[in-house]
């Protein structure tokens, strides 16, 4: 794993609230706003966004965590950017918190946490969980 980022550099994306990002559940949409589970998704694209640019060729990102706070909806069509900021790398481990707006808007904010591993520890670990 290399690491060219500091405590406080930032990495955003932007994205539209699409229909299948609204909440639902197996029977139905719940209402018309983007789903808290789909910005948690969104949320650890964000801080991947770190990850990406720290993982060698026989490495990958997992989670480990997302924190949320969800403060505003975000309407079907409406443009939602996300900002995380890198707040710590401890060996293999990349913390970031993050927000998500619709222009000043804060819909949302949290932390989020991942992991870097070689790619043959994650096959170890499947096949153990694979029996």
């Amino acid at each position: 794993m290399i690491n060219p980022f500091k405590p406080g550099d930032e990495q955003s994306f932007s994205k539209t609230v699409k229909e299948d990002e609204l909440a639902h559940f197996e029977t139905d949409v719940v209402h018309d706003f983007y789903a808290t589970f789909a910005l948690a998704r969104d949320a650890e694209w964000s801080s991947r966004l770190f990850v990406l640019e720290m993982k060698e060729g026989d490495e990958e990102g997992i989670g480990t965590y997302v924190n949320i706070e969800h403060h505003a909806p975000a309407l079907l069509g409406e443009c939602v950017k996300f900002t995380a900021i890198l707040t710590e790398v401890h060996q293999n481990n990349v913390y970031c918190t993050f927000e998500a707006k619709v222009g000043d808007r804060l819909i949302a904010s949290g932390s989020t946490g991942q992991k870097v591993l070689k790619k043959s520890k994650l096959t170890e670990i499947k096949d153990r969980l694979n029996g």
